[in-house]
């Protein structure tokens, strides 16, 4: 064999016939050849970056036309309202697809059976009060009640967790006894709302849920990869979750954004007035606005003209049911669940919170 470098005339042709002479080292390196065969060259493929900077470009040419374009109060409410939604709740989104990761990297199926009671209308009160110890919004809750049915929860017991987690956590209430100065008995008032609302769906699930309702992926198992590092299994779920679960937000808050501005508040203002009226629209209201539950209660007490019982619902709904969560819901666990369990949940916690309300207020 001779030196790295010596060289060989190969005649390329087609069909037999004379073709290109190419160089061929013997290390296999074509030179002067023409395509490689079986390709063709890539001509007039516009890749996602030169979008992205043909869009700049006509940004910059067209600034002052898309100020005026854009100089629209209903437009800049609208745009504000997305906004505020989607840093709100990304954060905690991001926290919740880290411990929905930790879950399906470190903790093994075992665990979590051994620490549930085995009977399911026993484990349901258990998953609620355990949602004291995930700081975090409802958004942060749905990949890890996905997580928990993967790693074989029973779906009551999950979705517990995942109403209870938002509105009963250490955050939340801290939150709200801030806020409500005034009206300290708004602090066990919500607790209780909350963690009935959660026991109750609950239950109601353990007696008339159909596994048929969530979707499929959803449900399925996770498969243990042998010789795969569990910080890469942490990684790719968590970056899974974050890509599925971030799309539906961005549509939440789209939602969100145009009842905000499509919904005259003079019509709330004026429903609102009455105590059952105001009840209904406060909930309604909840579920519209899609506010974090860390920063509902800011909110809320800023509604002076309103008792504090239908500011308790809007409290009480907000962090169970709202536009943003509807699609979390249904992109996580599917369309048919979503329009079963959202639906349900809002009456639940309506009565719920109007029971807590008279308790304690």
């Amino acid at each position: 064999m001779g030196p790295p470098h010596d060289k060989a005339k190969v005649g390329v042709g087609d069909g037999g016939r004379p073709g290109i002479i190419s160089e061929v080292t013997i290390t296999g390196e074509i030179r002067g050849s023409s395509k490689p065969p079986g390709r063709r060259p890539l001509r007039g493929r516009v890749t996602s970056l030169e979008v992205l900077c043909l869009v700049l470009v006509l940004a910059l040419v067209l600034q002052g036309w898309l100020v005026d374009l854009l100089d629209v109060p209903q437009l800049q409410t609208a745009a504000t309202v997305f906004v505020a939604v989607c840093v709100q709740a990304m954060p905690f989104l991001v926290f919740g697809v880290l411990i929905s990761g930790a879950i399906a990297a470190f903790v093994p199926a075992s665990a979590l059976r051994r620490l549930l009671p085995k009977n399911t209308a026993l484990a349901v009160p258990v998953a609620g009060v355990a949602g004291v110890a995930l700081p975090g919004c409802e958004c942060a809750s749905v990949p890890v009640a996905r997580r928990l049915m993967q790693q074989g929860v029973p779906p009551a017991v999950a979705l517990s967790f995942l109403l209870a987690a938002p509105a009963v956590n250490p955050i939340v209430l801290v939150a709200t006894a801030v806020a409500f100065r005034d009206a300290p008995m708004m602090v066990p008032a919500r607790f209780v709302g909350s963690l009935l609302t959660a026991m109750v769906m609950g239950w109601l699930w353990t007696r008339f849920g159909k596994t048929e309702w969530i979707a499929e992926r959803a449900l399925r198992k996770l498969e243990e990869k042998e010789g795969t590092s569990r910080w890469a299994v942490f990684a790719e779920t968590a970056r899974h979750d974050l890509v599925e679960a971030g799309g539906f937000l961005v549509l939440g808050g789209v939602f969100a954004a145009a009842f905000n501005v499509l919904v005259p508040t003079s019509w709330l203002e004026t429903l609102g007035a009455q105590v059952v009226l105001g009840v209904i629209v406060m909930a309604l209201l909840a579920v519209i606005l899609a506010l974090c539950s860390e920063a509902d209660a800011f909110v809320a007490v800023s509604m002076t003209a309103l008792p504090l019982l239908p500011r308790l619902v809007f409290l009480v709904v907000g962090p169970a049911v709202d536009v943003k969560l509807f699609a979390l819901q249904a992109g996580t666990f599917g369309r048919s669940f979503a329009l079963r369990f959202a639906p349900a949940t809002f009456v639940v916690a309506i009565a719920s919170a109007v029971v807590a309300g008279v308790v304690f207020l």
